[in-house]
C-alpha cells in the first residue's frame, strides 16, 4: 500500500492518496473516502483511467498521483455534457483526442426502411450464434488488418471487454455474418449487456458498396425488433461521415457525444 499526503486548500485538512491495489487509488479526507481512481488496459493495449471524486481537490490529487505512478500515454472517456468532469481532466493535462457521437437507432423496419433489404446475389446472412468460429475469426483478423493498414484500428471505438492475449473475438454468439460459398465477407456485432448496442459493422474492402452492410443492419435490427427491443444504440467517430449518414438514413437520432482524452 502506497500512501501520500497532498495539501488541500489552505486551512483545510490534507487529502491523503492511498494506492489500495495495483491499479486502484483512494482519496481520504480525515479518514473519509472522498474519491476513487481506477486504471485498466483496454483490448487494444491502451491504459484508461477513471476518477470518481466528491470535490475538485480530491479529483486533482488523484489525477496527480495516478499520472505520476502510471506509464504514459494515459486515456480516459467522458460524456461531453459533463463539463465539470471534462474540466478536471483538462486541469490534469489531458487533451481531446477524439469525439464520438452516440445514436439511438430504431429497430422497426417500417421506420428504418429496411423491410425490403436483402443481401446481394450469392451472399447469405448467418444469424448470431450460428457462425463458423474459424471463418469468423479469419474474417475479423482480415478486417482488422485492413483497418490497421489505413486509418488504424485505434481510430475505432475502444471496447471495454477483457479478452485473452491476441484474441479479438470474445463472444462469437454476438456476431451475425454475411457469407459467400467458402468465406465470410462482413460482420455485425450486437452486445446486450444493459441495452442493445451495435458495436461493430464491417465489410471486407473488396466487398464494399454491394449493400452488405445494409443487409447486416436489416438482419440485426429486425431481430432486435422481433425480440421486443424498440431501440439500439451505437457510437460513430465524428470524422466517419459515411457511417453517420448511414445511421441517420435509418432514422437514428443523436443522443449525445463522448470525448476520448489523452495525456
Amino acid at each position: 500500500m502506497d500512501t501520500k499526503p497532498f495539501p488541500a486548500v489552505p486551512g483545510e485538512n490534507a487529502v491523503i492518496i492511498t494506492r489500495v491495489a495495483d491499479r486502484q487509488w483512494h482519496a481520504l479526507d480525515d479518514d473519509l473516502v472522498v474519491g476513487r481512481g481506477h486504471a485498466e488496459h483496454r483490448p487494444d493495449g491502451r491504459l484508461f483511467v477513471s476518477i470518481d471524486a466528491w470535490h475538485d481537490a480530491a479529483f486533482d490529487r488523484l489525477a496527480e498521483a495516478m499520472s505520476a505512478a502510471l506509464p504514459a500515454p494515459l486515456y480516459t472517456v467522458v460524456d461531453e455534457a459533463d463539463v465539470e468532469l471534462t474540466a478536471g481532466w483538462r486541469r490534469a493535462g489531458f487533451t481531446v483526442r477524439r469525439r464520438e457521437w452516440e445514436y439511438a437507432v430504431p429497430t422497426d423496419p417500417r421506420v428504418t426502411g429496411l423491410q425490403a433489404v436483402l443481401p446481394p446475389s450469392g451472399v447469405t446472412i448467418v444469424p448470431a450464434g450460428q457462425a463458423d468460429e474459424r471463418l469468423l475469426r479469419a474474417l475479423d483478423r482480415s478486417i482488422r488488418d485492413e483497418v490497421e493498414a489505413t486509418v488504424g484500428w485505434r481510430s475505432m471505438p475502444a471496447e471495454v471487454v477483457p479478452r485473452p492475449e491476441g484474441d479479438t473475438i470474445v463472444d462469437p454468439s454476438a456476431y451475425a455474418v454475411a457469407a459467400a460459398q467458402d468465406r465470410y465477407l462482413g460482420l455485425i456485432r450486437v452486445a446486450r449487456v444493459k441495452r442493445p448496442r451495435i458495436g461493430l459493422v464491417a465489410v471486407l474492402a473488396g466487398e464494399q458498396r454491394r449493400g452488405i452492410a445494409r443487409a447486416l443492419l436489416a438482419h440485426a435490427l429486425g431481430a432486435l425488433h422481433r425480440s421486443g427491443s424498440a431501440t439500439a444504440w451505437t457510437e460513430v467517430h465524428e470524422s466517419n461521415r459515411a457511417a453517420s449518414a448511414l445511421f441517420r438514413g435509418l432514422g437514428a437520432r443523436p443522443t449525445g457525444s463522448n470525448l476520448e482524452l489523452v495525456r
